[in-house]
């Protein structure tokens, strides 16, 4: 909700970049040959895009290859080629187009634990394409549109109409769900058929669920879609998913390949894109940019491609992004030029931050309280926006002091900012994750034991044998 309130006060808005894929709808009918490669090529870029890029790590690629030959040989239509993309987003996700084209985060790859999990969720996408779900997906949602359409224009009681719209609305929830318990058994038929084991679905299964409930407990709800927004996590899939396993294979047989599989990982890209700065912590630093700020205590940050945003679980929310300002010789004038909804004019004065010149006001929209904030340096505004519904003297104060903190970074504080990454580490005797949770960094100390058991699958005080390996996240 503060979030969105927040859009609400842009009447437009430049920010570091993003953006959302439009997505082709299919008109109902027969498909015609080829029409899955046609979608896939143009949606193609535009997803690439949305990802921040192809994320090229030769590891990487080949913890990928070493899965897919086997899994497409043993998967219902062998004679399906496909187009793997790794793509440059710490969120965990996968998915696919028609006509082949499947994609696999690197956050993904950091949180599978084994190849085994790797090619579950690869079996998995492989069989909405053999299955053809997203063309299937994409006619249903036209027809219910048209649908919907129809019912509003010809049903009278308006109370009826919107029952029925709400009722076929259901029922393409259920098929979506189905499609999904389609995909995880053919997912994990394929699984074993190529000798991997199949009981990795399950367990990445729970991994993401695990990771879905630390970032809760943070209060991180992360504007990237994740394999969890768009894959239903419910018991059932996760029971449905065990059952199958069990049908074809006792636990313990099939291939994990942890140790190969780690060591492919190993210096693989953690969390933000260098391009998109680095949260430290409750610090937000840019090395590119050279500036950075801190949140007051209880805020989590979180950072994206179109901004930088924060919230305290209290119902404040912040939002951070840069504008380019060079066509305005003062930022009072900047500040009045419309792109705010609700500003006070008698509230906007010129002020100087840690050196830097700016100017700050208030607004009032839709039952929400605003405090903005512009900064410049060259060319560039960085705008704070605070928002609230009720206002008080803990949100000034909380305004006021992340404000103030905002400065230039000293050419030694950006010589030192260095990218978070995973590194694998081969256990000594009477090591246990609250031992080894010590040496990872990027979360609060307070949180690193948690980061650790959700990264690694693991228990606090889990005895681990020497010489396993497991991964740390590291600068």
């Amino acid at each position: 909700m503060a979030t969105l309130a927040l859009c609400v006060l842009l009447a437009s808005c430049q920010s570091f970049g993003g953006g959302s894929p439009n997505v082709t709808t299919i008109a109902p009918g027969t498909l015609r040959p080829g029409l899955g490669a046609d979608i896939g090529a143009k949606e193609h870029p535009r997803v690439v895009a949305t990802y921040g890029g192809v994320y090229k790590n030769d590891g990487a690629v080949r913890a990928v290859a070493s899965v897919v030959g086997r899994l497409v040989e043993a998967s219902d239509d062998p004679s399906q080629s496909y187009r793997i993309t790794i793509l440059n987003s710490p969120a965990i996700n996968a998915f696919a187009l028609p006509g082949g084209y499947l994609y696999v985060t690197r956050g993904l790859l950091a949180l599978a634990n084994d190849t085994s999990e790797l090619a579950a969720v690869l079996a998995h996408e492989m069989a909405h394409v053999t299955s053809n779900h997203a063309i299937e997906r994409q006619q249903r949602a036209e027809a219910r549109e048209l649908a919907n359409k129809i019912l509003t224009n010809v049903v009278q009681d308006s109370e009826q109409a919107r029952q029925a719209i709400l009722s076929s609305q259901l029922s393409f929830a259920r098929f979506s769900q189905a499609q999904e318990f389609q995909a995880d058994a053919i997912g994990v038929k394929t699984l074993s058929k190529a000798g991997f084991d199949p009981y990795a679905a399950s367990r990445f299964l729970k991994s993401m669920a695990d990771f879905q409930a630390y970032q809760t407990a943070q209060q991180i709800q992360s504007s990237a879609p994740d394999f969890l927004s768009s894959h239903p996590n419910t018991p059932e899939r996760v029971a449905l998913a065990v059952k199958e396993a069990r049908q074809v294979a006792a636990p313990g047989i099939g291939e994990r390949d942890r140790n190969r599989y780690l060591s492919e990982i190993d210096g693989l890209l953690y969390g933000d894109d260098p391009l998109e700065g680095f949260v430290r912590g409750r610090s937000f630093l840019h090395k590119a940019l050279g500036i950075g700020f801190t949140v007051p205590e209880g805020y989590i940050l979180e950072n994206s491609p179109e901004a930088v945003l924060a919230s305290n679980g209290d119902g404040t929310a912040m939002r951070f992004d840069g504008a380019d300002v060079s066509s305005f010789e003062n930022l009072a004038d900047y500040m009045n030029s419309g792109w705010i909804n609700g500003l006070l004019p008698q509230s906007v004065r010129e002020t100087t931050i840690n050196g830097i010149p700016g100017v700050v006001g208030a607004a009032i929209t839709q039952g929400w309280s605003f405090r903005i904030a512009v900064l410049r340096i060259g060319k560039t505004g960085y705008r704070f926006i605070f928002a609230s519904r009720t206002p008080s003297e803990a949100f000034e104060s909380q305004y006021r002091e992340t404000l103030e903190s905002f400065r230039q970074l000293t050419p030694t504080e950006r010589a030192r900012l260095q990218s978070l990454r995973v590194k694998v580490v081969q256990t000594s005797p009477g090591d246990t994750p609250r031992k080894l949770a010590i040496g990872m960094r990027g979360v609060e100390p307070s949180r690193r034991l948690a980061f650790f058991m959700v990264l690694n699958g693991m228990e606090p005080d889990e005895q681990i044998p020497a010489g396993t390996s497991v991964k740390l996240v590291t600068d």
